[in-house]
């Protein structure tokens, strides 16, 4: 990082928060971006015993999932303005508290897949503020030249909720019931809220702060298409989380060893998330392409899982599904960082815009693969998939190269790092 990068993350306000404990606040925004995710991944994963006791169609799952993303996407961009407004570290004591009582909703009042989509719509909503808050929160309190790894941490929360959600399967919903699967999330919930700092200033000295400088204008059009770019890419990823198990029950893999491979997958995610953060630190810059790249090996990954599908080779499937959700699935984390590295100025409200192509995307592909998977057959919802992984990452460069010419960002040496 340059002087004059150094200099104007000081003024932008990206330095470490004083008297924080940045282990600490990695911390909270890992736990509280695992509860956002929680609700939807596991109704996902717990998805043939929760349709069993409750008696409901493939459709009908990618309606509940679809949901949780339009709540998500609705809330997107005004979460993102809210966050800027009265800060992360509040989004982050109070979000995690209303989704775990959601969590304990979708344990105990349960009785028709209409009343798992409401609660999941909250739930989405609650997963937007958690998102653009958490943005919010490590860019200010994190170092710049670390952040890279920890957005990549952060991020791993998503496929760790997927890998919590099918580990759930043979460890609660198999021996004591789906329901209490979602009341050790609710738990999870309040964790994350008691650990949460106190804000350092008061909500009045905050408004009072926001009020006397105005919010920075953003180029909203690469902005839209990098989100376009990463929608494409969640269709898939959300589509496959959904109905992955369903899927290797169906071709003969018993249901604890499909949790199972979604349990693997998700790790991958995990793994992929956190590495391509480390190496973007030391990179310096290219991130999109290279998020770009991934999602073309992503898209290879679910034709490898339509042919496993198709052919029944237990081996296959779960390489694709490993190379779909582990590298198709593990550039999230580095979109993030890229995006909010170009806006630092304002890095809530970026990701909020993004993130709206990203829940639309996570809300069409539940809907549309299970469509596709109901009419047609789950290898060709899965070719579906691989089409709009590698539409995606035409979109990001496209993206990228619209924020190029924009010349959005203050400094132009940190703009050319994109």
């Amino acid at each position: 990082m340059t002087n004059s990068e150094s200099a104007s993350n000081h003024q932008l306000g990206a330095l470490p928060a004083r008297d924080g404990s940045p282990q600490r606040d990695l911390l909270v925004a890992l736990m509280a971006s695992v509860v956002a995710s929680l609700p939807v991944f596991l109704v996902g994963a717990l998805a043939v015993q929760i349709r069993s006791s409750l008696h409901f169609s493939t459709s009908e799952l990618g309606f509940i999932v679809t949901f949780s993303y339009l709540g998500a996407a609705m809330w997107s961009v005004p979460s993102g303005l809210l966050a800027e407004r009265i800060g992360g570290v509040r989004v982050l004591k109070f979000a995690p508290l209303t989704g775990g009582v959601l969590l304990v909703g979708l344990a105990t009042i349960t009785t028709s897949w209409v009343t798992i989509g409401v609660l999941l719509f909250f739930s989405g909503m609650v997963s937007a503020s958690i998102a653009t808050g958490s943005n919010l929160f490590l860019a200010k309190r994190t170092d710049p030249a670390h952040q890279g790894l920890i957005f990549g941490i952060k991020q791993a929360a998503i496929p760790t909720a997927s890998l919590l959600g099918g580990v759930a399967v043979p460890a609660i919903a198999l021996t004591v019931g789906w329901r209490w699967a979602f009341v050790g999330a609710a738990v999870l919930a309040l964790l994350t809220f008691l650990l949460v700092p106190a804000p350092a200033t008061s909500l009045s000295e905050r408004r009072a702060e926001r009020s006397a400088t105005s919010l920075p204008n953003l180029r909203r059009t690469p902005l839209i298409v990098l989100g376009i770019g990463l929608g494409l890419g969640v269709f898939s990823a959300t589509g496959v989380a959904a109905f992955l198990v369903i899927d290797a029950v169906r071709i003969g893999i018993g249901h604890g060893n499909a949790g199972l491979t979604v349990a693997i997958a998700s790790a991958a995610a995990v793994i992929g998330r956190v590495i391509t953060g480390f190496l973007a630190d030391r990179r310096g810059g290219r991130h999109f392409p290279v998020v770009a790249t991934m999602m073309g090996i992503g898209a290879l990954g679910y034709l490898a899982l339509a042919v496993g599908a198709s052919t029944r080779l237990h081996w296959l499937y779960v390489a694709g599904a490993i190379f779909a959700l582990g590298v198709g699935w593990g550039w999230n984390g580095l979109f993030n960082f890229a995006t909010i590295h170009t806006h630092r100025h304002a890095p809530a409200r970026a990701t909020g815009i993004t993130q709206v192509g990203g829940r639309l995307g996570g809300m069409l592909g539940p809907l549309v693969l299970g469509v596709v998977a109901t009419n047609l057959s789950f290898p060709a919802a899965w070719v579906v998939a691989g089409i709009s992984t590698g539409s995606g990452a035409i979109a990001v460069m496209i993206g990228r190269r619209l924020l190029l010419r924009s010349r959005e960002e203050p400094a132009p040496t940190t703009l050319s790092s994109t």
